[in-house]
């Protein structure tokens, strides 16, 4: 049953001149139907026919319900629902009204069949005065079937210039309580009934709840916008920390007075320009928990050719995904592998080539490293060298990290290889 407010003196609008009636002719009927769907069943008993409006609103409230999960925009939500109603309760005019607190107005945020310039900035009053206020301040739905005679409420002027003669109103009602109102109108004759509430509330339900959906997937992507700038300020630091560190250690290096002290400052200075690289590139492609070798790799390639002016270190890197985690060793690796063969390959002459090569095998990767020199030491025993060489040590715990462990090469030069390098998750 509507609840009927106390009568209240009108707003002092100009009197409208309502449209005549045309209200279709509904014809109540019962009909039992084994139609296998909205439309089936709308045909058997007739469009015209009480049941097949009733299916036909059920319908609509089917199909929006889908749409409505599937939403991420408010405003297209709103649109949608709001034709919706329209189609339902077969009129031209619909509209969604937000409740704007500092303002203390219904604002028309959505609406179909209105003139241009009232969708977006025309509100009416949320007091009780007005059919949607006093739905909206109440809680309860309100049918208005004869503005023309209606000594409850004042008709809004937008309405008035819009020929409204019936008004039909429900609460949109979200988490933290009511939100707005959807309101159905018509400039024809007829009545709206008690049975089309259930129609219009169970739409305004669903919008309430698409919408509270919306809401907080929009908290949590700003949440994780937030988390991520942070993760990219932190990797931002962390390389310009790591950066500062490595200038600090080679201005140790050249102030050693052996040159093994050096050399391991150097050394150290390169790795951990390795790791610094590795952060750049994350916190610059936004790269979060994987990194593509084929944009790292040459990064890192082109920083150790820079670092040996008198060398050529060469790239071929193919696209291959590979954890944070992950590409950090990779980088340490590379940087190690190109470092001994920078210091140790070409002995005799002031340079030579280094190639860095990653090629896909089916599910992983196989990453060498090799030169043109003189190859490996005669004798050279890999099991043996990684208790007397850190670099040869270091690349095996690296390698074994990734994939499998590396293995030597010295036909023609010297050859790094780490087959098995496993993609990201």
């Amino acid at each position: 049953m509507t609840q009927t407010p106390t009568p209240t003196q009108t707003d002092g609008s100009t009197p409208v001149a309502f449209a005549a009636d045309h209200s279709p002719e509904v014809v109540e009927t019962t009909h039992k139907t084994d139609a296998g769907s909205f439309e089936e069943a709308v045909a058997e008993v007739g469009e015209g026919s009480m049941l097949g409006y009733r299916l036909t609103q059920q319908a609509i409230l089917s199909d929006f319900g889908l749409r409505a999960l599937q939403q991420s925009s408010l405003d297209t939500l709103l649109d949608d629902a709001a034709r919706s109603a329209a189609q339902g309760m077969r009129t031209s005019l619909a509209k969604i009204l937000e409740y704007r607190p500092e303002q203390g107005d219904l604002l028309i945020h959505a609406g179909v069949g209105w003139r241009v310039g009232v969708v977006g900035k025309v509100a009416i009053g949320a007091d009780a005065e007005s059919p949607a206020g006093f739905a909206f301040q109440s809680g309860s739905p309100v049918i208005s079937n004869h503005l023309e005679q209606e000594d409850r409420f004042r008709t809004p002027s937008v309405m008035a210039h819009h020929g409204v003669r019936r008004a039909i109103n429900v609460v949109i009602a979200r988490i933290g309580g009511p939100w707005g109102v959807l309101e159905v109108d018509s400039s024809n004759a007829g009545e709206f009934e008690a049975a089309d509430l259930a129609f219009l509330q169970g739409l305004a339900n669903l919008v309430g709840v698409a919408s509270d959906r919306i809401a907080v997937e929009e908290q949590l992507r700003q949440a994780l916008e937030h988390q991520q700038m942070l993760v990219k300020e932190a990797s931002h630091r962390v390389k310009n920390s790591l950066a500062m560190l490595s200038s600090l250690m080679k201005m140790q290096a050249r102030r050693a007075r052996t040159d093994e002290t050096a050399a391991a400052l150097g050394d150290a200075s390169d790795r951990i320009l390795a790791v610094a690289a590795t952060h750049d590139h994350v916190w610059r492609q936004d790269a979060g928990e994987t990194v593509e070798l084929s944009e790292l790799l040459p990064q890192l390639c082109h920083q150790l050719d820079a670092q040996a002016p008198h060398h050529d270190v060469h790239c071929d890197i193919a696209s291959f995904t590979v954890s944070t985690s992950a590409a950090i060793s990779i980088a340490l690796l590379v940087t190690e592998a190109v470092t001994n063969a920078i210091k140790y390959a070409y002995p005799d002459k002031p340079g030579g080539p280094v190639f860095i090569r990653l090629e896909a095998t089916g599910e992983t990767a196989r990453l060498t490293v090799s030169d043109e020199g003189v190859g490996l030491p005669r004798g050279f025993d890999a099991a043996k060298a990684k208790t007397s060489s850190l670099g040869v040590r270091l690349i095996n715990t690296l390698s074994a990290a990734i994939g499998q462990e590396a293995q030597y090469g010295g036909t023609g030069g010297t050859r790094v290889v780490v087959s098995g390098i496993r993609p990201s998750d």
